[in-house]
């Protein structure tokens, strides 16, 4: 099992009207969504067994959510029930497929989780732990997640996507200081190059930066870059592949597809261990890179946070 940390929340799709204006544009459409429970669902559909850590509001939204979740066969052991409303992301999109968010997140259920709620012994059976997005600064969940890491790192692979949303970060200099915490302790980090422009700057070092995480003890960072592929950074070298051209319905779930092909896979292939991401080399680093961009491409091809399943995504890759 991969333990996945962090929100589940409403995606409502909105449409301005521009497009059908003498209709006012479509209802919203509700959406179950978060970046943290699309991985635990990639992950599931790709054939690796997930969790999911975090609150879950018994409002119908929540039960929403719990719903599919279990529908997708995630495991709801570690989930903690919460009377505090499910957070709301109001999406719309642009031309060009990338989305735009609002959100309604302020005394929800993702933040309802306390260092007394974390389980006070993994089961063997979780080999990795996958947390990110803006729970890592919410609190009290944040530094509930952050002594999860602190206690079983190294003992399992965790692996760090900030999906930095800067609408939802009131104090950049409170997320760098949470972030270089859990950094300390990841083996991988995976993040966007919209990711590393927030939080960096856009004149921001990638290479720099990656290496300083690499000194500090990270194994693997890989940097997803939209059409353009994906950079990774590693010991054995820094390795690019290109993206793939698809016709992009929304990039929504793009990334959460890639994380989730990137861990499927190193699981499948049993490198899902601190000593096995220290070995790869340019070759195995280069496939990992592909069949993640090739996840996260068939995503763009449809609306909203549809990942890919196994069979899916073999038939893209062949």
């Amino acid at each position: 099992m991969i333990l996945v940390c962090g929100e589940a929340l409403i995606d409502l799709f909105v449409e301005t009207g521009r497009s059908s204006p003498e209709r006012g544009g479509r209802p919203a459409l509700a959406v179950a969504g978060g970046s943290p429970f699309n991985l635990a669902v990639g992950l599931s559909r790709l054939g690796a067994g997930s969790g999911f850590l975090g609150g879950l509001s018994a409002d119908a939204f929540g039960r929403m959510l719990a719903g599919r979740l279990a529908a997708e066969g995630v495991d709801l052991a570690f989930a903690k029930d919460s009377a505090r409303p499910t957070p709301l992301a109001i999406v719309s999109t642009g031309a060009d497929g990338r989305p735009a968010y609002t959100f309604h997140a302020e005394s929800c259920a993702h933040a309802d989780l306390t260092p007394a709620d974390l389980p006070a012994v993994l089961p063997e059976a979780v080999r990795a732990i996958a947390l990110g997005s803006f729970s890592l600064v919410a609190e009290p969940v944040g530094t509930a997640y952050a002594a999860l890491v602190a206690r079983e790192a190294r003992r399992r692979v965790i692996s760090l996507d900030p999906n930095l949303r800067l609408g939802l970060i009131p104090d950049l200099a409170r997320w760098h200081g949470r972030f270089s915490e859990l950094v300390a302790n990841a083996d991988i980090v995976k993040l966007s190059d919209e990711d590393l422009r927030a939080a960096y700057g856009p004149e921001a070092d990638e290479g720099a930066l990656a290496q300083g995480w690499l000194t500090a003890g990270v194994a693997l960072v890989v940097v997803t870059a939209g059409p353009e592929g994906a950079r990774a950074y590693h010991a054995a070298g820094p390795v690019a592949v290109p993206g793939r051209r698809v016709a992009v319905i929304d990039t929504v779930g793009a990334g959460d597809s890639f994380h989730a092909a990137l861990l499927a896979r190193l699981d499948r292939t049993g490198r899902l261990t601190r000593d096995a991401l220290l070995s790869l080399d340019t070759d195995a680093l280069r496939d990992l890179l592909s069949e993640a961009v090739a996840a996260a491409s068939l995503t763009c091809t449809r609306r909203g946070a549809d990942l890919p399943t196994r069979d899916a995504l073999l038939s893209v890759l062949s």
